[in-house]
């Protein structure tokens, strides 16, 4: 599997990009937002998957391994194509769609493209079974604090859908003062402090 490629963008499409490494040119879906913020002529590293099928073979690309996380969690769903995925999370952050998951918001959800009622169920009832408690930290205090704050636990949930371990956002959010932050803010902290 190709992880990332890191190259000049050649070519921008409504839904691709083509990026050039090494004489090759690579066409690679990505979402809207992540489109908007490459310019043709300059270089980029861009995160990949590739599906296979049959009768296809795409990639599909990422600015950062936290979209292709999201990404990777939602065509694990039963009834989400690779395409249809690209489609919502033009719709949506990574961190509002597992915030969305988490909280069981059925009516985020069913605003997204190509997601009704019964595909919103499944979605939150698919990737919440997917969230894993890893290791958790010895320190009493931050198990404590997190027991107390619900805003905080919904959002080491979240960030665990995007995929870091438990032990690093627990770490993450050891020196914050959280008890007046709601939920996405404290999913927009945990994520610039672990990308630190």
């Amino acid at each position: 599997m190709i992880s990332y490629i890191k190259g000049t963008i050649e070519a921008k499409s409504s839904n691709y990009v083509v990026i050039e490494n090494q004489s090759i040119g690579y066409k690679i879906y990505m979402t809207d937002t992540a489109l908007q913020s490459l310019e043709e002529g300059k270089q980029a590293k861009i995160h990949t998957y590739m599906k296979v099928s049959e009768d296809d073979i795409s990639l599909y690309g990422f600015l950062t391994s936290e979209e292709k996380a999201m990404f990777e969690l939602l065509i694990s769903v039963g009834g989400i194509g690779a395409k249809s995925a690209i489609k919502i999370l033009s719709s949506i952050e990574p961190s509002c769609f597992a915030l969305a998951v988490i909280t069981d918001d059925l009516a985020t959800l069913k605003k997204l493209p190509g997601v009704g009622i019964k595909s919103a169920q499944r979605i939150i009832l698919e990737l919440k079974d997917k969230i894993k408690t890893e290791n958790t930290v010895d320190n009493k205090v931050v198990e404590t604090r997190i027991k107390n704050n619900e805003n905080l636990q919904d959002a080491i949930d979240a960030l665990q859908v995007l995929g870091y371990n438990k032990k690093s956002i627990e770490i993450a959010f050891e020196k914050e003062k959280v008890d007046s932050l709601s939920t996405e803010d404290l999913i927009r902290l945990g994520l610039k402090n672990l990308s630190r």
